[in-house]
């Protein structure tokens, strides 16, 4: 399965002059970026949609919740994205390439029950780019020479499972206590005694249980473009439900891991946290499990959209990719590396390493 994006499902013109009303990041407001008009997003109170499981993985439920999206397919990387109709021309997200309009054709998605807005505008994303050129070490010196094209600098909702269940663990263990002996070593003039540390172990078993809340798994995977764990946390009690308002102006990712393959990391996981608590559990110094019977319970699920900036810049005529947490302005990427730089700062310390060696001998 390819990894898919699509452009904000519904598209709302402006009351005064018919233009595209675009989310203003920050906020709670969509606006018109050439008359200025701005609407408020609807904040009434709702609960996120949390989704039953097992009624989902079924492939007859999971059409309840879903809609039809019109998909694109770039050749270069793979990636797909969805376009509105009125588009004359467009880039993959993921790549720059042009895409064919006329190769579009239909797949669905289970709707999303959260999201968290982007924080900053995309000329922000850019002052954080800049800063982090400055301050790369072994940078060639005229990288700040670097080409950045706004063009192809996009926010980006990336789709993320997030899963909760009802976790009952029964174990049985060990539980080790350390305690100290003075042992005698050697003999004669060089008998000495030392301090030796042994364990305690016992018998130990319980039940442990608790709420495992938001489990978070990547629902999205691209083997061209694979997104740096340095900028894949978010903090998620900023989350708000789901309104197509707040994508009004991003590109939002499709996922393509299914559902299932999603479940399956989440359980791995929840095994994780059960070994956890029942290390907790058991006490002492150490723990040992020797046999666990975990349950899970009252599963339920949602999809959500979290925001990152990608773009590209130009050096030397190659393109390097960097990505920006659009929450937090977490930043990491590609970067070139001055063959020069490093080779005088090895160049210097064997020479240093020489000097110390020789003042050293003499």
């Amino acid at each position: 399965m390819n990894t898919s994006t699509l452009n904000s499902e519904r598209k709302k013109s402006c009351i005064n002059c018919g233009a595209e009303l675009t989310y203003e990041p920050g906020t709670d407001t969509i606006t018109c970026d050439y008359c200025g008009h701005k609407e408020e997003i609807d904040q009434t109170v709702q609960p996120f949609e949390e989704l039953e499981l097992h009624k989902y993985l079924d492939s007859t439920g999971s059409q309840s919740h879903s809609v039809e999206l019109s998909m694109l397919q770039c050749s270069n990387c793979g990636a797909t994205q969805h376009i509105e109709e009125n588009y004359k021309s467009v880039h993959c997200v993921y790549c720059t390439s042009p895409l064919i309009i006329e190769d579009q054709y239909q797949e669905e998605w289970i709707l999303p029950g959260a999201v968290l807005p982007f924080q900053f505008k995309v000329d922000k994303a850019h002052q954080i780019f800049k800063k982090w050129v400055d301050s790369l070490w072994w940078a060639p010196n005229n990288l700040q020479r670097a080409s950045l094209n706004p063009e192809y600098t996009k926010g980006l909702y990336v789709p993320y499972w997030t899963f909760d269940a009802q976790l009952v663990a029964d174990y049985k263990g060990q539980r080790g206590d350390h305690y100290y002996i003075e042992v005698s070593r050697g003999s004669g003039k060089n008998r000495r005694t030392e301090r030796e540390r042994r364990t305690d172990w016992s018998p130990a078993s319980g039940t442990v249980s608790g709420l495992v809340d938001d489990t978070l798994v990547k629902a999205s995977q691209n083997k061209s473009r694979q997104i740096p764990a340095k900028v894949s946390r978010w903090k998620l009690e900023a989350l708000k439900t789901f309104d197509t308002n707040y994508l009004a102006g991003y590109v939002t990712e499709k996922y393509t891991i299914p559902l299932k393959d999603g479940h399956l990391t989440a359980s791995e996981k929840a095994k994780e946290i059960a070994i956890n608590w029942i290390r907790r559990d058991i006490g002492g110094d150490e723990q040992r499990i020797t046999k666990m019977d975990m349950k899970l319970s009252d599963e339920t699920f949602k999809h959500v959209l979290l925001p990152l900036y990608i773009s590209s810049y130009q050096f030397d005529g190659k393109r390097y990719n960097f990505y920006i947490n659009g929450q937090t302005g977490a930043i990491h990427g590609d970067r070139p590396y001055s063959f020069w730089k490093i080779f005088l700062a090895i160049l210097a310390a064997v020479i240093v390493i020489g000097t110390i060696v020789y003042l050293t001998n003499f």
